[in-house]
């Protein structure tokens, strides 16, 4: 059921319009498949060095930020059930650079993080296909601050978008 309107403002904290506009059009599950494909695809042509490649000694590597970027993922796609089946309960947020240090990324291969990565993906694709209009537009509250589940997705989305931009950008890749 693919909902297909943008979240209103209202349906976010502010912070996350930066991520939310990098999504193209009205219908962020498309844009979840052709992502799942296009990072795979990207991901795929990396040699070992360029996964634990940082671009400067403070920054994450490659194999960070993919795992950063599944971590969010999986939360945000938490909250968006939790929000989807009415659960009025407020979610806290969470502080990304407390968990880089529990990613075990050296000892992580590209090909173990590309295969989890997809199955999440695939996971979230589901989730929300398997959403109504009523369930997408549903409210709840997230680190504070009012979200929809579709919101959610747009920022799973914008959230890789992002990213991605940074690792072509800044990592060369």
């Amino acid at each position: 059921m693919a909902i297909s309107r943008r979240p209103g403002s209202t349906e976010f904290n502010p912070y996350y319009d930066t991520y939310i506009r990098k999504v193209k059009g009205n219908n962020f599950i498309q844009n979840l498949k052709d992502q799942k494909n296009e990072t795979l695809a990207l991901l795929s042509k990396l040699s070992d060095g360029k996964w634990n490649y940082k671009y400067s000694p403070e920054k994450w590597s490659v194999k960070e930020v993919m795992i950063h970027i599944m971590d969010t993922e999986r939360i945000f796609a938490y909250r968006a059930l939790r929000v989807a089946r009415n659960d009025q309960t407020p979610l806290p947020g969470f502080d990304q650079n407390d968990y880089v240090p529990f990613y075990n990324a050296l000892h992580r291969t590209g090909n173990s993080i590309m295969l989890e990565y997809e199955s999440i993906r695939n996971s979230t694709i589901s989730l929300f296909e398997n959403l109504s209009d009523e369930d997408q537009g549903r409210l709840g509250e997230a680190s504070g601050s009012p979200v929809s589940s579709l919101a959610l997705g747009y920022m799973i989305a914008g959230h890789e978008i992002h990213h991605i931009q940074l690792l072509n950008e800044r990592y060369l890749i």
